[in-house]
C-alpha cells in the first residue's frame, strides 16, 4: 500500500504539536520544575517526579482503605487496581502514539500516567470520605 507523504507529514506534524502542547498544559501545574523545563531531559525530569509523587499518594491511600476492607473486598479492590493498572499502562501508550520513536513519547506518557494516577487517587479518595447512607460507597469499617 503506497501512503501519499505530503499529506502523511503535515497530519503526524500536527498531531506531534497537539500531543506536545497537551504536555505543556498538563506540566503547567505551578510547579517549579514544570515552569524552568526548556529541554525534553527536564521534561522527563519534571514528568518523573509528578509521577513518584501522586503514584507514593496513590499507594499511600490505597492502603488505608485496604486496611478498612473486609477481606473479600480487600480482594475485590486489589483485583479492580490490577485490571486499573493495566488499562491505565494501556492508554498511556496509546496517547503517545503520535510521538511513537521521538523524544517526546516518554514524556508524553509519563504524563498521562501522573494525570490517570492522580485521577485514580482521587477516586480511591472519595472512598473514605462518603456519606453515612450512600450506597454508592464500599463499605469500608470504622476507624479505631
Amino acid at each position: 500500500m503506497m501512503v501519499n507523504r505530503t499529506i502523511t507529514a503535515p497530519i503526524l506534524g500536527l498531531a506531534l504539536l497537539a500531543a506536545a502542547s497537551g504536555v505543556a498544559d498538563a506540566q503547567d501545574d505551578g510547579t517549579e520544575c514544570s515552569r524552568n523545563a526548556e529541554t525534553t531531559a527536564e521534561m522527563q525530569s519534571c514528568a518523573d517526579e509528578a509521577l513518584a509523587q501522586v503514584d507514593s499518594q496513590l499507594n499511600d491511600i490505597y492502603d488505608a482503605i485496604i486496611q478498612r476492607l473486609d477481606s473479600d473486598g480487600a480482594d475485590r479492590l486489589r483485583r479492580a487496581q490490577r485490571a486499573w493498572i493495566a488499562f491505565r499502562d494501556a492508554e498511556c501508550r496509546f496517547q503517545g502514539l503520535a510521538a511513537e520513536g521521538g523524544s517526546m513519547n516518554p514524556v508524553i506518557v509519563t504524563e498521562c500516567l501522573a494525570s490517570l494516577t492522580a485521577r485514580r487517587f482521587d477516586d480511591l479518595e472519595a472512598y473514605l470520605n462518603c456519606e453515612e447512607g450512600d450506597v454508592s460507597c464500599v463499605p469500608l469499617a470504622p476507624l479505631e
